[in-house]
């Protein structure tokens, strides 16, 4: 049995080690991070034509998510997903609570564009710079206590923060019907006419410009909202990939691998905690900043508790403590959100029709249940197979399919294959 206790001078040791690793490549990245990243910079800005995949007009075309509020959302929820992962994938604290500082941040974003400027860069910043205040107020009461005592502390605090938007703040929330840009808000910083509802921009450039291409029975919509949360978005993954491969992360890996050995070894784990936990806090108010720039209005929902449920499933679904994981969880669920809960009973009798009269009607109440507002029944069975067979979550499933295809390849005859020249061995002790 091999001794796992961890000491400071190998933690040192180890940080010392990853930090040189990631100095190496492009951008401060290893050959591999840096390679991701790429690969997320393409499939980001090539998401129009992606999403798009079938023609205008066909009957699949109810599958493309090419357009842009669906896009848009992406990508706030995948930046809403990696800094949730931060906390959790690193740390192994479960927040059941962060929509509490979205909620808060599109608060601070939404009153900065009512009272000083409708250019969403002060906005945004606003709204991570609220969030992180908060989370530090939270992180700090909520991280005196771990395990399920935590996760239900930070559910605790965001049910009183949405009961306090919904009902006792309502002069500074809008109460039950939120806020919102109005014809009688003048920002300092913006010249509007009477009577005329500001909109959300970047130095002139309104968050819904778009342009269309049309290529064939193929059209593609490029929205200027898109592209500005798209970059944001690219900005906090690659913030996200150095600080997983900081010491700072290491760290943080090892409260999630044995916090009370780490105590032990005299290092203190709470300062650093506490810091993934505002970090994480300011990347949901990054998200939620993002949310009001794209749309203008904001309500007390968004703090509501489903919500806080919804990025742990998207963390889980992607795998969390990967760092591509998140984003794909944030994806598949608003996919299936806003895709497949559109689809209806007219369009299955639509895909089926060339069915018998008898067989067409029993295909459509089979699958019925399962799309529409059933979608949520979907998701669940997703999620449990998810849990059951990949722990990993899409990533792990990825990188199965990967390794089979793989191994495919490289099969063939040849000594490298022959299992005499390579016998089985023992596994080791502790693996």
């Amino acid at each position: 049995m091999t001794d796992q206790t961890q000491n400071p001078p190998a933690i040192a040791t180890g940080a010392q080690s990853t930090v040189k690793a990631s100095r190496g490549g492009m951008l401060g990245l290893t050959a591999n991070d840096f390679r991701l990243f790429l690969i997320v910079l393409v499939i980001t800005f090539l998401a129009p034509f992606i999403l798009n995949p079938f023609p205008e007009g066909s009957a699949l075309a109810q599958f493309n998510a090419g357009y842009p509020d669906l896009m848009q959302r992406f990508v706030i929820f995948g930046i809403f997903a990696i800094g949730f992962n931060i906390l959790f994938g690193l740390t192994g604290y479960l927040s059941f609570g962060h929509a509490a500082f979205l909620g808060v941040g599109s608060y601070g974003a939404i009153w900065m564009m009512k009272l000083l400027t409708l250019n969403v860069i002060p906005a945004i910043i606003m709204a991570i710079i609220v969030a992180g205040i908060f989370a530090l107020m939270v992180g700090y009461v909520s991280l005196r206590r771990s395990g399920i005592y935590f996760s239900i502390l930070t559910l605790a605090f965001a049910q009183m923060s949405y009961a306090l938007a919904y009902s006792v703040l309502t002069p500074i929330t809008g109460g039950e019907t939120g806020l919102q840009i109005k014809n009688t808000d003048r920002p300092l910083l913006s010249n509007i006419q009477d009577g005329e509802i500001g909109r959300a921009n970047l130095f002139g450039l309104e968050m819904r410009s778009s342009f269309e291409l049309e290529l064939g029975a193929w059209l593609f919509t490029f929205n200027a909202g898109y592209y500005i949360a798209a970059v944001v978005m690219l900005l906090a993954f690659y913030m996200s990939i150095r600080l997983f491969r900081s010491p700072f992360g290491m760290m943080l890996r090892a409260v999630k691998s044995n916090q009370q050995r780490m105590n032990y070894t005299g290092l203190n784990s709470k300062p650093y905690t506490l810091a993934a936990f505002v970090i994480s806090g300011m990347y949901a108010g990054l998200a939620g900043g993002l949310m009001v720039a794209m749309d203008t209005q904001v309500g007390p929902e968004r703090m509501f508790w489903t919500a806080s449920g919804e990025v742990v499933l998207m963390a889980i679904l992607g795998g969390a403590g990967t760092l591509i994981g998140p984003v794909l969880g944030a994806g598949f669920i608003k996919y299936m959100e806003n895709i497949i809960s559109k689809i209806n009973s007219t369009i299955l009798h639509e895909w089926f029709f060339w069915l018998p009269d008898g067989l067409e009607n029993f295909v459509v109440a089979l699958i019925y249940p399962f799309i529409g507002k059933g979608w949520h029944l979907t998701l669940g069975i997703m999620f449990m197979a998810v849990v059951i067979f990949l722990p990993g979550g899409l990533v792990e499933g990825g990188q199965r399919i990967a390794g089979w295809i793989k191994n495919r390849r490289g099969s063939g005859d040849g000594p490298d294959k022959d299992p005499e020249h390579h016998p089985k061995q023992a596994p080791h002790v502790g693996e």
